[in-house]
């Protein structure tokens, strides 16, 4: 164990697996999430209409989702009987497996290294979202805590992620 990103990939892949109650409680807050950031996009949401019903699965290293498109433009988990494989109409697997080296790459605003297998259409419309829909979490702290604290606390955090973006690139 040499480095710091090291010691954290060799920590995860040693932790034990989560009870199942866990998994399905942090799938459902995931997907809220992305559906709370889907509905300040009504294009975001139109584009996944289209895609009603259709399962893309996301996986890295243990962890995997499994998301499906609703009827209003929305995310929901796919149900057990469509996470069988051959339900499956797009695969989208993070290949990078060193964590320290996958965070790097995201701090520097680089994209993971993605295997793609599956309706091509399909992966698409998910690399249009993920370079258009965008989450305002200034405009969503606004709302708790004021528009002038909340645009401090957005400045503050982008001024740390470019100074540690400048830092990783030395």
């Amino acid at each position: 164990m040499n480095t710091l990103p090291d010691f954290f990939s060799s920590l995860i892949s040693q932790l034990p697996k989560p009870p199942e109650w866990l998994v399905a409680e942090g799938h459902n807050r995931i997907v809220l999430l992305l559906n709370h950031v889907l509905m300040q996009e009504p294009e975001a949401m139109q584009r996944l209409v289209r895609q009603q019903g259709r399962v893309v699965s996301i996986a890295w290293q243990q962890f995997n989702i499994h998301l499906t498109a609703t009827p209003v433009g929305l995310l929901a988990v796919a149900p057990l009987a469509a996470q069988d494989p051959s339900s499956v109409d797009l695969q989208l697997e993070v290949v990078d497996t060193d964590l320290g080296a996958l965070g790097q790459k995201i701090m520097r605003g680089d994209s993971p290294k993605i295997r793609i297998e599956g309706d091509i259409q399909l992966a698409a419309e998910v690399q249009w979202l993920t370079q258009n829909v965008k989450w305002d979490i200034e405009g969503d702290l606004a709302r708790i805590v004021g528009n002038v604290p909340a645009h401090h606390m957005v400045k503050t955090a982008k001024d740390i992620v470019t100074s540690l973006r400048e830092w990783l690139a030395k």
